[in-house]
């Protein structure tokens, strides 16, 4: 089956370097002890592994020999990189098409917040800070709301760029967020993971959160990279975060002191001097220097100023910000607003809200009800019940404010203090009932966009029309699902924050409908063990809805969850109750897609005629719906099987029609599946044509980033060349595929390939290596309740040993034949 998954390619050079990293990372040893250990300079070496240059032949032995390791394998990398060469011209006789040609590399990721321009005082804490990364690797900051803790760790990581060039990551943990739970240690490693872009297929799906920490360790042990931590709230929440070995460093910031975390030194913050205050309020707020400046002048507010500021640097800046913006007031008027207040920080904020207009007034308090960690206009206008155009307007003010902060362009967040004293107004002066209004609109908005940026990135059939609440006025655009996949990746925890509070208010058919638009996301970037929890919730809400609309798709979701977890008899049972429901429904597209879904189940445990018939009933059942790609789909998995079954003349003939129904739909996307059928099918007969088809689609799956569907068009390609005898260029096609398989940990894929590529060794004279491959199989089809791969495994050993060992030879095909009449009454 074909997995939507992948990233992107990278040069020789990189490629090289990548092998190097994970060779340092099998080592244990920080750059230094590894140079000792091998006689190279610590210089060098460090070059070698962030891909500046090609280590000579003898370092590349002398690494691998550290950590037992044969070198051979990275011979004809190093020697790509050592004499990279021009793609040849693209000929008609060509097999493999050349990947793309290598454009400019991504830029580091760097999502560190702005650093302050006007960064006052805190010498010695910085000077502290970076002594304690130099020699610890992780530093803990710490001290009271409002003290400068963020400032001066995101002020420490913009000094360590240069040294830390890989990456520069930022992660507010919200520890002491109002009205929000602290980030878990699971959504946190996660979210880091794909920061650094790190494919799904690497990052553990079970066994909770130790395999999670260590991909994310091994992931660091390959990159110099800068993280700040904010926002603690313990020491339990931010162990699993930490580097291990590696170059990789960490700031971590908190309100506690994280006594847990004997091993990092901490550094604790008190408010700024008096001298140090005064300094940061005349530089923020922009006063001239001398006995002119309206601070000078007034030297007794100044200092008052400072007391009620409590010397806090947030608090500071907020004051400064009026005096900026109101050149006509004295230091004596911004006193006097201070004053009113109750505390400080409400003294500076709401000071700073009262210079706010009423709607603007109101959007500020409204902002309370958000929970996430950023936000964007569409939001906000959706919160507020106001033109997108107003909202824009709306937030720059705040902005101007210091009231809002703007991390990144078109995002936007508030500070916790800010954020507390705009929940605590919003309870103050909104009725329950308007609050309760902006967060239902916000559900709506969530979901609706979810559904439009779902519909920009189709699993396989489109999910059917938002029923849970009215459409805002506005959504973002989603010109392809490159965007879509941005947008979800940027609203992540404001969807599964959106999401709790819909559980939490009883919104049941929110519940119900987000986590079916989030399928096609879930499953290119952040796995199936959130997506489970969702649709397990989901579920209950349908079950007291009462909807047998909403009820059929919930456990045909659910079921989807489980296969793609890999629980394969929870999906069955999922799938079994959701059979009856969907019949009573008489929506055809919804029959079709459980259809497909339970072909995709019987085919992966194993079975090829039943899947077949499958997949022929969903076909049918998408026609009668008059959706044509979903016609294309099934027929090209149709095809897909009967090839299985031997039937090649069949299989063409299917594919080919998948191939004209999807040409026939201008909305349609490419049939990776009836491309490689046909490929396969007519190999024999049409030799040139199989090629072109495959060669397009491995030039699809490599467009599309999908190295899963690469790897599998690879294993194929080298299928079809076998059949036409063309063994040495078969035999490199199935190398290439499970080098593939090898970079993306996907072991349980392998056993949809080894089968073919155990035949093309067996022909190719290579009987060793056939049977190894498939004694692979005889080990790795049992884990996974494979029985038919086990029966060809069995097979294709008793054709190797037929001359050499007749009587084993025998013993195996007998295994074989037993294993499909067993398999026989199931179909």
């Amino acid at each position: 089956m074909v997995a939507p998954h992948g990233t992107a390619k990278t040069d020789p050079q990189d490629d090289l370097a990548t092998r190097l990293r994970l060779i340092q990372e099998l080592s244990g040893l920080g750059v230094r002890a590894l140079a000792r250990d091998t006689g190279l300079s610590s210089s060098s070496l460090s070059r070698y592994l962030s891909g500046q240059s090609v280590p000579p032949w003898p370092a590349v032995i002398a690494l691998c020999r550290l950590v037992k390791r044969d070198p051979r394998p990275l011979r004809p990398i190093w020697e790509r990189a050592s004499n990279p060469l021009p793609a040849p011209p693209k000929t008609s006789r060509q097999v493999i098409p050349p990947s793309p040609p290598a454009s400019a590399p991504r830029p580091p990721r760097n999502d560190l917040p702005r650093d302050v321009p006007d960064f006052t005082g805190r010498e010695a804490a910085l000077a502290t800070v970076l002594a304690a990364v130099e020699t610890s690797r992780v530093v803990a900051v710490d001290g009271m709301a409002g003290v400068g803790k963020t400032c001066l760790a995101v002020h420490a990581a913009h000094e360590l760029t240069a040294a830390y060039p890989d990456a520069q990551l930022y992660l507010d943990l919200h520890g002491f967020t109002d009205g929000r739970p602290p980030l878990g240690p699971d959504p946190a490693l996660r979210t880091l993971l794909a920061a650094l872009d790190v494919p799904s297929e690497k990052i553990p799906q079970e066994g909770g959160i130790e395999p999670l920490a260590a991909c994310w360790r091994a992931e660091l042990a390959t990159r110099r990279a800068v993280v700040v931590l904010d926002n603690v709230a313990d020491a339990e929440q931010v162990r699993p975060l930490l580097p291990g070995a590696g170059p990789s460093v960490a700031l971590i910031t908190s309100r506690n002191r994280l006594l847990g975390l004997e091993e990092v030194p901490p550094v604790s913050l008190d408010v700024l001097s008096p001298e140090e205050s005064a300094q940061l309020l005349a530089r923020a707020s922009g006063d001239p220097t001398g006995p002119d400046g309206r601070l000078a002048r007034d030297p007794e507010a100044a200092a008052e100023v400072l007391r009620l500021c409590g010397h806090l640097p947030l608090a500071l800046r907020l004051a400064a910000a009026r005096l900026r913006h109101r050149p006509g007031w004295t230091v004596g008027i911004l006193v006097e607003r201070m004053a009113e207040g109750a505390s400080e920080f409400d003294t500076a904020f709401a000071m700073s809200v009262r210079q706010l207009d009423r709607a603007q007034r109101r959007l500020f308090r409204l902002l309370g009800l958000l929970s996430g960690s950023s936000f964007d206009e569409y939001v906000v206008a959706a919160l507020a019940g106001v033109p997108l155009r107003d909202a824009r307007a709306y937030l720059e003010d705040l902005l101007d404010a210091h009231l809002v902060q703007q991390p990144a362009a078109g995002r936007y967040t508030l500070h916790d203090l800010v954020h507390q004293h705009a929940r605590r107004t919003t309870v103050e002066q909104d009725s329950p009932a308007e609050r309760e209004q902006a967060l239902s609109r916000v559900l709506d908005y969530y979901v609706h966009a979810a559904a439009a940026a779902d519909a920009a990135m189709p699993f396989l059939s489109p999910s059917r029309a938002v029923s849970a609440g009215p459409p805002p006025a506005e959504l973002p655009v989603f010109t392809s699902k490159y965007s879509a996949l941005l947008w979800f990746a940027s609203e992540y925890t404001n969807l599964m924050g959106i999401f709790e509070a819909a559980v939490a208010t009883g919104a049941d058919a929110h519940v119900c409908e987000l986590p079916r638009f989030m399928r096609a996301f879930f499953a290119r970037r952040c796995g199936t063990t959130h997506l489970n929890v969702l649709f397990e919730r989901s579920l209950a809400a349908a079950r007291r809805l009462g909807d047998p609309v909403n009820l059929a798709e919930a456990h045909s979701d659910l079921g989807f969850a489980r296969y793609n977890a890999g629980r394969m008899a929870e999906a069955g049972a999922e799938y079994a109750a959701a059979v009856p429901l969907v019949s009573q429904t008489g929506d055809a597209r919804s029959a079709a897609e459980l259809t497909m879904r339970r072909g995709y189940l019987r085919w992966d445990e194993g079975y090829v005629e039943e899947p077949l018939g499958l997949f022929r009933e969903a076909g049918q059942l998408y026609a009668d719906a008059g959706y044509h790609l979903g016609t294309a789909y099934a027929t090209a998995y149709e095809a897909w099987a009967t090839l299985q079954l031997g039937n090649r003349e069949q299989a063409a003939l299917l594919a080919r029609r998948a191939l004209d129904i999807q040409d026939s739909d201008p909305a349609g996307a490419p049939t990776l599946t009836a491309r490689i059928t046909l490929g396969v099918a007519i190999a024999r007969e049409q030799p040139e044509e199989a090629v072109e088809h495959l060669n397009q689609a491995l030039a699809l799956a490599r467009e599309d980033g999908h190295r899963h569907n690469e790897a599998w068009c690879l294993n194929c390609l080298g299928v079809a060349l076998r059949q036409m005898g063309r063994y040495e260029e078969a035999l490199d096609s199935h190398r290439q595929a499970f080098a593939l398989m090898d970079e993306l940990f996907v072991e349980h894929w392998k056993i949809h390939f080894l089968n073919g590529y155990a035949e093309t060794c067996r022909l190719a004279g290579l009987p060793e290596e056939a049977l190894r491959l498939h004694r692979e199989t005889l080990e790795l089809a049992p884990k996974l309740g494979n029985r038919h791969a086990e029966a060809q495994a069995h097979e294709g050993i008793a054709a190797v040993l037929d001359e050499s060992d007749p009587a084993a030879a025998t013993g195996h095909r007998e295994a074989g034949q037993a294993i499909l009449r067993e398999l026989e009454p199931l179909t």
